[in-house]
């Protein structure tokens, strides 16, 4: 009835999303995701007995699909090594104590992959009795789905072999963190904790400030002109991060602002970003500066009307667990353009 209306007064059977505010290119991400759910919804009721037609048999894939990742998946850390790097970078350093939880947390995922992995090929073999956690792992690995306790421990991603992938580039990070040194730039995706990363920075800011306490200190960032392969050395005060994607906006990079995403373009890779910290008192004395010298462009506070507060999720479901922090991102138009078209930085895309 209501499409019958709809054409009688000559408008459109569906809307489009510029009615909402958004980007032409929403429509793509809407398509894939119903694409996707769709085909989802078919692989989850295909029949899941042994027989395959005469083929090979779901148990003999997997079983290869076990022994390649076997034999791809990282060595466990030697607790004794990890000690005495962490010894020599400084045990009690805020940023070494937060590399150690890391790392424990990855050698726990390690551990839960392999065991997983080499009794599933016994059960396979008849060696040992199909649990229901096998069953439920030979069924995922079939359909190259994240077996629900790897998931349960870790992260999620859309299919298994970007899960794996990522497990290995976050365990190089570690890797080359703790036996080459403190890298010049982070990833900050290959974190467990990204909030805790950037507690962790504001605490080692606050340390090399006298009289600065941790409650007062505000995030701040700047995002740069360059690119991860560019950074040769660490900023003076705080740390530079890369990884993230813009998502419903484009990213100008000679003027460092945002501007209308490209068509068909729906993730931009940003820049390398400096987030960094101030104490609370000297922002809103500048705010205070600002104001006498330039009253047109400030509102109330330290917010800038220039500026776009852009939240950074880990994954691209955007929800409260998901949520890390949010930076400022210039723009030549009002902010509240950017929030109807939903912009904002993700860690991961898949």
């Amino acid at each position: 009835m209501m499409h019958q209306n709809k054409q009688q007064c000559g408008l459109p059977a569906y809307d489009t999303p510029e009615v909402f505010g958004l980007h032409p290119n929403a429509d793509i991400t809407f398509q894939s995701k119903l694409a996707k759910d769709v085909l989802d919804t078919i692989l989850s009721i295909q029949p899941k007995d042994s027989s395959s037609g005469g083929g090979e048999t779901r148990e003999a894939v997997v079983s290869r699909l076990a022994d390649d990742m076997l034999e791809k998946l990282p060595p466990d850390y030697v607790p004794f090594e990890v000690r005495e790097r962490l010894q020599k970078m400084g045990p009690f350093q805020p940023m070494n104590i937060f590399l150690r939880q890391e790392v424990d947390r990855m050698q726990r995922i390690i551990v839960l992959v392999r065991n997983t992995l080499t009794d599933l090929k016994l059960a396979i073999d008849g060696t040992i009795i199909m649990s229901e956690n096998l069953r439920d792992a030979l069924d995922c690995m079939y359909d190259a789905r994240i077996p629900a306790r790897w998931k349960k421990s870790s992260w999620a991603s859309s299919t298994l072999g970007f899960w794996f992938t990522e497990l290995l580039e976050r365990n190089r990070q570690f890797q080359a963190w703790i036996f080459e040194g403190r890298p010049n730039c982070f990833w900050m995706t290959g974190f467990f904790n990204p909030q805790g990363f950037l507690t962790v920075m504001r605490q080692e800011i606050t340390r090399a400030n006298k009289g600065w306490a941790l409650d007062r200190m505000v995030l701040c960032n700047e995002v740069t002109k360059w690119m991860k392969d560019d950074i040769t050395q660490p900023p003076t005060e705080g740390v530079y991060v890369y990884g993230l994607y813009l998502e419903g906006a484009g990213w100008d990079r000679r003027n460092c602002k945002l501007i209308d995403s490209k068509p068909k373009v729906l993730f931009e890779m940003m820049p390398v970003i400096r987030m960094y910290a101030e104490n609370n008192d000297y922002q809103q004395y500048v705010a205070q500066c600002l104001f006498w010298i330039r009253p047109k462009y400030i509102q109330t506070g330290v917010k800038d009307s220039r500026l776009y507060s852009c939240p950074i999720y880990k994954k691209p479901t955007r929800t409260d667990v998901n949520y890390i922090a949010a930076v400022d991102l210039k723009t030549s138009l009002p902010p509240e353009y950017w929030i109807l078209r939903g912009v904002a930085l993700l860690c991961d895309v898949k």
